[in-house]
């Protein structure tokens, strides 16, 4: 079989040639790329699954009971909650119920987070990511759950005792779940402290004498931050700043107890 000449000058074929390897080359520095894409499609569809079978139990079996016990704080205090919209009640369960679902969902959902990011990890990494990961989810629980156990009753007696004797409360199922979120919320993240202390202690970039030694500035930012997070009330504010200081004072004990990470 006679070989087919290839045709244009030297230089065309010459550019020709150096394309085909340049692209047989981003070919085989691609397929790893298109492995890691696929494995994040099915963390993405699975984890959507979960939340969308999450959501269809909760918004038919639960709703109902989630709703009466999220209404509750105001319920129990004599006060009618309303809607100003046709749908307002309708979306407001729907926001109920997502949210609810992500929560139900969440042991899928991180299984499939770690198991996309476990291979990229080293064994001394992944048993310090467990262990952090852990710390994260139960320090955002606990901030959570003091919060609407022991704040945020707290916050609606402040709220309705301020505006006794000025109105009659009527206050929208939607505006009532978006402040209740909107408080609860910033609470587990605030919860947090101690572990981004940590973090930042292992990677060098602050020890636990310098920590001390701002601490007066850290106060003062808690509070600036506890102003912005919470609604505008000193009650609000100071049971969000106080357990702060706790938590910064916890994080300082743990940065003594950690030994930065040598650079390689």
């Amino acid at each position: 079989m006679r070989k087919k000449k290839q045709k244009g000058t030297p230089d065309e074929r010459e550019q020709a040639a150096a394309g085909e390897e340049e692209q047989q080359a981003l070919q085989d520095g691609g397929a790893p790329l298109l492995v890691h894409l696929m494995a994040l499609r099915r963390v993405l569809i699975v984890s959507a699954a979960a939340v969308a079978v999450a959501f269809v139990l909760v918004f038919y079996l639960a709703i109902e009971k989630l709703m009466a016990w999220i209404i509750g704080p105001i319920a129990d205090r004599g006060i009618e909650i309303i809607y100003t919209a046709m749908s307002e009640a309708l979306v407001t369960k729907f926001k109920v119920a997502i949210v609810a679902a992500i929560i139900l969902a969440s042991p899928v959902i991180i299984w499939q987070v770690w198991s996309f990011i476990k291979p990229a990890l080293y064994p001394k990494e992944k048993k310090t990511f467990r262990g952090l990961f852990l710390v994260a989810l139960l320090l955002f629980l606990l901030g959570v759950a003091f919060c609407y156990l022991a704040v945020y009753t707290l916050a609606v007696d402040f709220f309705l005792v301020a505006g006794d004797n000025l109105a009659k409360p009527m206050l929208s199922i939607d505006k009532y779940v978006s402040f209740l979120f909107g408080f609860i919320v910033p609470f587990g993240v605030a919860f947090q402290l101690p572990v981004a202390l940590y973090l930042t202690t292992r990677m060098g970039l602050t020890n636990a004498k310098m920590l001390a030694s701002k601490r007066k500035f850290v106060i003062l930012g808690i509070f600036v931050l506890a102003a912005v997070l919470t609604p505008p009330d000193v009650v609000s504010q100071l049971a969000l700043g106080l357990p702060m200081i706790l938590l910064y004072e916890i994080g300082i004990l743990a940065c003594r107890l950690t030994k930065p990470k040598e650079r390689e």
